[in-house]
């Protein structure tokens, strides 16, 4: 079954940047969308940003010009770059592809 790991979370300041990773363990990880989501506290879950096995992307309004997302399909890897990183940003960030959730990695904007 596929498995998806995430990785790249952590602490950063406002204005600053992370990348964030999401690792398959079956290449035919490939050939779907994938999507990148977030929950922060409180809230639900929201979509963040997608990318097609084509490499066509989608993003959130609130995320439009400081995300890009990515995937290197020789690494079975969808990346999520994000700058200009704020304060709202702050939220479990998760992976899906194929109906398959990852677990999460934290992202905390904070000064």
């Amino acid at each position: 079954q596929l498995q998806l790991v995430e990785s790249g979370g952590g602490l950063v300041q406002p204005g600053g940047s992370l990348r964030l990773s999401c690792t398959a363990s079956e290449i035919i990880f490939n050939f779907y969308t994938v999507a990148w989501h977030r929950q922060a506290p409180g809230k639900q879950r929201e979509l963040v940003a997608t990318i097609d096995d084509r490499g066509g992307t989608t993003y959130a309004s609130s995320v439009k010009g400081r995300f890009t997302i990515s995937r290197d399909n020789a690494k079975k890897t969808v990346y999520l770059q994000m700058n200009d990183l704020k304060a709202e940003d702050t939220a479990v960030y998760y992976c899906k592809g194929m109906n398959i959730w990852g677990q999460g990695t934290q992202v905390t904007v904070s000064s």
